[in-house]
């Protein structure tokens, strides 16, 4: 072999070679719980070059010899760890369990989770149910922290002055508290405790529930000198200031509704109605299967009568927020009886004649319009510009001129129309002396975005 290249200069061979090689820095996430950070997480904080820390986490790591920056605003200190881990380990302190609710989502998605060593301390939660003294393998885990939409937790700010738009655009606590599992809640210093209690109370009247059919309990500073623990209804808690610095833990104690023993196929005799005028059983379950309901979103039921699909829809989709548009007065009482009758918290009478109330609503995911008034043209016409992508909105006629009209303006508005017509024949068993009951021809007009 040449000791030189033809060039001059000489081979290169691993003899020769020399590596400078730096293992990669490593990002260590530490929980921080009422006594402070866990052994392993102490020692990792002796090896590190920088902390990234809160506040009110500062006092622990005085007394290291590296550099300390803040956590907010988060985007700024992403960046500052992305710099400081070219030069060294870098800790990131959090309160209790990093991934639970936590930063750790953050940092994982930024900088991957093989560069990140975790060690968790024990949670606000596990604290909080600690002071319940109930388990909590069966609860729900909710965080209101950082929300930018309005929730239940505003109620109490928005019921004179907001619009049905931005009243019910993130309503989906009182859907979890209806399944009667205890409800674990992250609050932050605008989603307080007594707004989110005073929403809640709200929504209970409205289902004719009682203050004492819920129970709330507030946890403030776990694991500090200032921990306090608060016990109350909703109307008890809403009077009340609470540190930033909280948890809730709410649970709904009412007895269950009658019909929660079966999730669909309510009868004509279980819903109030007026002078038979209810979408027939074997009509609403074709419909509901035509629309296909998403699991949450928005539902538009216009023209909804005494409320027989808005009623079905809310309870196949607790999630799904329903808007019951509906002029006659006589039938929005109906429709109020059924919505407490079912307790449906996720059901939202709408007064009036569409299309008129539908410039208020969030845009919808699904639209049904069971009676138009004779507003047919001007109602698909705002309900089609504001149906989401793949959105569907279905028009049941019984009159020729109906059946005629909605195919077309469908059309019109770039929908996928179909149709479908059903008849229906009732009879029993052993047949009666008058034979079986014939109902008028009902057709299911379709269009699909």
């Amino acid at each position: 072999m040449p000791k030189t290249l033809p060039n001059g200069q000489s081979p290169c061979t691993w003899s020769t070679m020399r590596f400078k090689w730096r293992p990669m820095s490593k990002l260590i996430l530490i929980g921080i719980g009422p006594d402070g950070p866990t052994q392993a997480g102490q020692t990792a904080l002796q090896k590190v070059s920088c902390v990234v820390t809160a506040a009110r986490h500062k006092d622990l790591i005085s007394n290291l010899p590296c550099e300390i920056l803040p956590i907010s605003p988060l985007s700024e200190a992403l960046s500052k760890i992305e710099t400081r881990l070219t030069l060294g380990d870098v800790a990131v302190l959090a309160s209790g369990d990093p991934l639970f609710f936590g930063i750790g989502r953050s940092l994982s998605t930024r900088f991957g989770a093989e560069r990140l060593t975790i060690h968790p301390a024990i949670s606000s939660m596990q604290l909080a149910f600690s002071q319940l003294k109930e388990p909590w393998d069966d609860a729900i885990f909710m965080s209101l922290h950082g929300r930018v939409k309005p929730s239940l937790a505003a109620a109490d700010q928005m019921i004179t002055s907001a619009s049905p738009r931005e009243q019910y655009a993130d309503q989906d606590l009182f859907p979890a508290l209806m399944t009667q599992r205890p409800l674990f809640l992250f609050t932050d210093p605008h989603q307080r405790p007594e707004i989110i209690a005073a929403g809640i109370n709200r929504q209970m009247e409205t289902i004719g529930l009682n203050d004492s059919d819920c129970r709330i309990m507030v946890a403030e500073e776990l694991g500090s000198d200032n921990e306090r623990i608060t016990h109350g209804t909703p109307k008890s808690i809403a009077t009340q200031r609470f540190s930033d610095l909280n948890v809730m833990i709410i649970r709904l104690t009412a007895p269950a509704s009658p019909t929660t023993k079966f999730l669909f196929g309510l009868k004509e005799t279980e819903i109030a109605h007026s002078r038979g005028l209810i979408t027939k059983d074997e009509v609403r379950s074709a419909i509901l299967h035509r629309l296909r309901l998403p699991q949450t979103g928005v539902f538009w039921d216009i023209g909804a009568g005494s409320g027989s699909i808005s009623i079905e829809a809310a309870r196949l989709c607790p999630g799904l927020t329903v808007f019951a548009i509906e002029r006659n007065t006589d039938q929005q009482q109906n429709i109020a009886i059924n919505r407490q009758k079912f307790r449906l918290a996720n059901l939202h009478l709408i007064p009036g004649q569409a299309p008129d109330p539908l410039t208020e609503l969030p845009d919808p995911d699904r639209v049904f319009i069971g009676g138009s008034g004779g507003q047919l043209p001007a109602i698909v016409t705002i309900a089609s510009t504001r149906l989401k992508a793949h959105g569907i909105i279905i028009a049941s006629a019984v009159t020729k001129n109906t059946r005629d009209t909605a195919p077309r303006i469908f059309h019109q508005h770039g929908l996928h129309v179909d149709i479908s017509t059903i008849t229906i024949s009732r009879e029993i068993y052993p047949p009666q002396a008058n034979g079986p009951l014939s109902l008028n021809p009902i057709t299911i007009i379709t269009g699909s975005k």
